[in-house]
């Protein structure tokens, strides 16, 4: 069950004018930019937040599959607690050269459609398994433990201020 790729709306980001963000469309990045680096990101930042307000950030393992980013966790751990309180998230990845920021929402994946698992695991197998020993099998994510965000708008570039390029999508 594979999704229908979907084309976010691309533009220029509402800056402050001192920022010196280009007005032309010229050197706004493509989406396929974005996505090949949250295809190939190995460590990402989720931002949540706590059931009081506090924000929560921590680093974690992704797979960008289908215009999603899948990830994974114990319901137990606190990045967990709070998507299930507020699904609201935002993913960076590592690199600040190299920007890619994923402002979406979070929810429960598992179980996931078996040709889902299937892909999730080949995926996490070849970024973790070398480096990492990890090697999920399909059936891993049956019980819980998977999630998923939806990104509504992301934000990328790879030389700022010049480069900078929000997607939206629908």
């Amino acid at each position: 069950m594979t999704q229908q790729r979907v084309e976010p709306v691309r533009d220029r980001p509402k800056m402050p004018d001192g920022y010196g963000v280009p007005e032309q469309d010229d050197t706004l990045l493509t989406w396929e930019w974005a996505e090949e680096r949250l295809e190939r990101a190995l460590n990402l930042w989720f931002s949540t937040t706590r059931p009081d307000g506090r924000p929560h950030a921590m680093p974690a393992w992704g797979a960008w599959l289908d215009g999603r980013l899948y990830f994974e966790g114990s319901p137990e751990t606190r990045r967990a607690r709070n998507v299930t309180a507020n699904p609201a998230v935002v993913v960076h990845l590592e690199s600040g050269d190299e920007v890619v920021i994923v402002e979406g929402e979070a929810q429960g994946a598992s179980p996931p459609p078996r040709d889902v698992a299937e892909r999730l695991s080949v995926i996490f197998d070849a970024k973790y398994g070398a480096s990492h020993d990890y090697h999920p099998k399909p059936d891993q994510w049956e019980q819980g433990g998977l999630w998923a965000a939806q990104p509504k708008t992301v934000f990328a570039w790879s030389k700022f201020p010049d480069t900078v390029t929000r997607f939206r999508f629908g």
